[in-house]
């Protein structure tokens, strides 16, 4: 998995999956709450599980349910989407110097699987020398895959875990996140794009529209985060 070639194995991919199938386990109680909110709000059995496996966004599909009950068009349920998903833009970004030497079906289908968890592991990954990006597949077909089980519990269920906060399940992710992200060796790398992001949103936040932080913080970072490899190679190359 450590070469300085960018691949993507079966060997790594598997590897990936069972780094990541630990905290995809506690994945599968919030795929289990989006059912219960996805029944409430008068959605089929087949809608939950096709919106499960093809939007695979957790936070976006929660949204969408809140004003799922009003009539709505398809471009207000795909602002609300982008709006809630925007981050992806920044967490691609800092992915590109990776993935862009992938061909492009490995490399999108590969970011149909991206998600918080196995980006910010991926991304350790990346600032350590490791090239094989099987981890990221792998660790996001693992969440992918928890977020379905946990899915069809729900269908199954009913009720009875509408609520993964009461668990204290809802800190798990975050807390990994953090860790992941200022745990990389490539602290420059990771703190200016960052930096640009909170920025960014801060100022959204006070001179902009209610709900444009979110797209204005994850273009701002993800901006710097285009330039500074971009800026680093200009360096190697001149040196």
């Amino acid at each position: 998995m450590n070469s300085a070639q960018t691949c993507l194995t079966v060997a790594g991919t598997w590897a990936g999956f069972r780094r990541m199938a630990p905290l995809s386990l506690f994945v599968i109680v919030f795929g289990m709450a989006f059912s219960v909110a996805a029944m409430q709000a008068g959605l089929t059995s087949t809608q939950i599980m096709l919106m499960s496996g093809l939007v695979f966004a957790g936070a976006s599909q929660f949204g969408v349910l809140e004003v799922w009950a009003s009539p709505i068009s398809l471009a207000t349920v795909v602002v609300i989407t982008f709006a809630i998903n925007s981050r992806h833009l920044l967490m691609s970004a800092s992915l590109y110097p990776w993935l862009r030497e992938l061909p492009p079906r490995q490399r999108y289908s590969t970011l149909f699987f991206l998600s918080d968890a196995n980006w910010a592991l991926s991304l350790q990954d990346y600032y350590q020398g490791f090239r094989d990006v099987g981890g990221l597949l792998g660790g996001g077909l693992a969440l992918w895959s928890a977020w379905m089980i946990g899915t069809a519990i729900g269908v199954g269920l009913g009720s009875g875990f509408d609520d993964p906060e009461r668990w204290g399940l809802d800190v798990i992710m975050s807390c990994f996140l953090l860790a992941m992200i200022f745990g990389g060796s490539n602290k420059k790398q990771m703190i200016l794009p960052w930096s640009a992001a909170v920025l960014a949103t801060m100022a959204a936040l006070q001179w902009l529209p209610d709900n444009t932080h979110v797209i204005v913080g994850a273009l701002a970072g993800g901006l710097v985060g285009i330039l500074i490899p971009e800026r680093s190679e200009q360096k190697e190359a001149a040196s």
